[in-house]
C-alpha cells in the first residue's frame, strides 16, 4: 500500500471514531497495534515506546500472532495519528515489526 493510500485509511478510521460520537478536537486514548514476530520483539518495542510516553502491553492472540499495543492520550488529528504510526514503524523495523492500525473507545459522552 502506498503512503497516500495508508494516509487515506488512517483518515477513514478517524472518521469512523468521529461518527460514533467522539469529538476529535478533545483528547482521547488511542491504542496503536504493532505487529511483531515474537514475544521478545514485542517487549523490545514496548520498552522503546515507554520511553516515548506510551503505555504498553504485549499479547499473543488465539492464532499465535504477537502484538505490542502502545496507548497514549492525544488529540487525534490526522497528522498526529499519521506521525505516530510512522514513528512506531521506525521504532519496530529492526525487529521486523510494523504499525498494524489503531483503535479507540473514543471520548463520546454516555447517557
Amino acid at each position: 500500500m502506498g503512503e497516500s493510500e495508508e494516509k487515506k485509511a488512517t483518515k477513514q478510521a478517524l472518521e469512523r471514531i468521529r461518527k460514533t460520537g467522539s469529538d476529535l478536537r478533545r483528547p482521547l486514548t488511542m491504542d496503536f497495534f504493532v505487529a511483531v514476530p515474537d514475544e521478545s520483539s514485542g517487549h523490545t518495542v514496548a520498552d522503546r515506546a515507554k520511553l516515548l510516553g506510551f503505555s504498553t502491553a504485549v499479547e499473543q492472540s488465539e492464532d499465535d500472532e504477537w502484538t505490542c499495543t502502545c496507548s497514549k492520550q492525544l488529540v487525534a488529528t490526522l497528522e498526529e495519528v499519521w506521525s505516530i504510526e510512522k514513528l512506531l514503524d521506525r521504532l519496530s523495523a529492526d525487529v521486523q515489526g510494523y504499525c498494524d492500525g489503531f483503535g479507540s473507545f473514543g471520548n463520546a459522552q454516555s447517557g
